[in-house]
Formats: C-alpha cells, sequence, structure tokens
C-alpha cells in the first residue's frame, strides 16, 4: 500500500519530470530552427523567439561563470530533495512549488554541463518593447526552466504568507450561549445620581 508520503513525492517528481522533459524538448526545437543569436518576431513590438546562449545566470548575472553556477545550482537540487519536508509537502500547494522548481533547476543544469550547447544555457522567449528612436527595451530573454522556477518560488512565498496567517492568534470571540447585560447594576451611587430614593 502507498503512503501519504510516498504520493506527495510522486507528484513532485512526476511534475519535475514534465517540467525538465518540456524545458529541453523547446530547446531542442529552438537549436533546430535557429541559428545561434538569430531571431523569429511573432509579435513585431512585443514578442520574439530568439537563440541566446546565456553563460550567467537569471538576467545575464555571473556572466562567464558557468561553471560555478553549475555547481551552485547541483548543490541546489540536492538541498531540495534532502530537505523536502521543510516545504511544506504536506500542502498541494508546497508540493507543486517544489516540482517546479526542481524541474526547472534540473533544466538549466543540463544545459551547463552539456559540451554540445558549449555549456549554455538556452533562452528563447523575449518580451520587448520599441521607443519612439526606435531601440529596443524589454524583459531578458528566458525559458521554460526559468518560468518554472520563477512560479515555484512566487507559490512558495504565498503558501508561507498564508501558513503564517493560519498560525497568527486570533482575537477572542464572544460566544453565542453568554448572555449580554441588559442594564447597569443597581448601586446606591447610580441611584443617587438617577434621583431614585
Amino acid at each position: 500500500m502507498i503512503s501519504s508520503t510516498q504520493r506527495r513525492l510522486t507528484l513532485i517528481v512526476c511534475l519535475a519530470a514534465t517540467i525538465l522533459a518540456l524545458d529541453q524538448a523547446t530547446k531542442h526545437l529552438v537549436l533546430q530552427f535557429l541559428n545561434h543569436r538569430e531571431e523569429k518576431v511573432v509579435l513585431d513590438g512585443f514578442f520574439k523567439f530568439v537563440n541566446w546562449g546565456n553563460t550567467g545566470a537569471a538576467w545575464s548575472l555571473f556572466k562567464d561563470h558557468n561553471g560555478v553556477l553549475a555547481i551552485v545550482s547541483a548543490l541546489a537540487l540536492i538541498g531540495l530533495l534532502v530537505w523536502h519536508r521543510h516545504f511544506h509537502i504536506e500542502t498541494l500547494l508546497g508540493r507543486v512549488s517544489l516540482g517546479l522548481i526542481c524541474g526547472g533547476i534540473a533544466g538549466n543544469l543540463i544545459d551547463r554541463i552539456n559540451p554540445a550547447g558549449e555549456h549554455q544555457v538556452v533562452d528563447f522567449l523575449r518580451f520587448y518593447l520599441v521607443t519612439r528612436s526606435g531601440e529596443e527595451i524589454g524583459f531578458p530573454a528566458f525559458n521554460v526552466a526559468d518560468s518554472a522556477i520563477c512560479v515555484g518560488v512566487s507559490l512558495l512565498i504565498i503558501l508561507s504568507f498564508r501558513l503564517e496567517s493560519a498560525a497568527a492568534p486570533q482575537p477572542a470571540r464572544r460566544r453565542e450561549t453568554e448572555p449580554f447585560p441588559l442594564e447597569s447594576p443597581r448601586t446606591p451611587e447610580a441611584e443617587k445620581w438617577n434621583g431614585t430614593p
């Protein structure tokens, strides 16, 4: 009989594997149809497919430090697997977030250690705008793995806030059966003020 823990881990692994497969499949298609640094406009002035290699982290931070980033990614993936119980996997949102993060890290890690891809992460989704001067500005190119990591981290933050709110002490409420006082108690001082002998 499958335990609840095994069912939880099965969902995490299946989701991570799905993200990994989707990430690698889309990158393979990009490499097949677009040359390096080539672009294919889908919505002019808004969205296009690109084939940009990234040897850095998100938004090209730590560029040309691919080896170090590969080690960091591998350690992060191992850490997530070892300490998965600390990510609220008893909740569906926790399991989904962990599966997305693990799948995304694994997808980019494969790119970093793949010699056929020149140890570069393939970024191919590019949203942008064109200014009046013709200059292109926009969000840095990203991929499926990046999206999964961002969504997973966002879900984990939302979950943490929800759990903190649920754990916060609630103000005491008056019980419905507790009677409300109908009048103030009769004291000599109150009778004096009311003119009662």
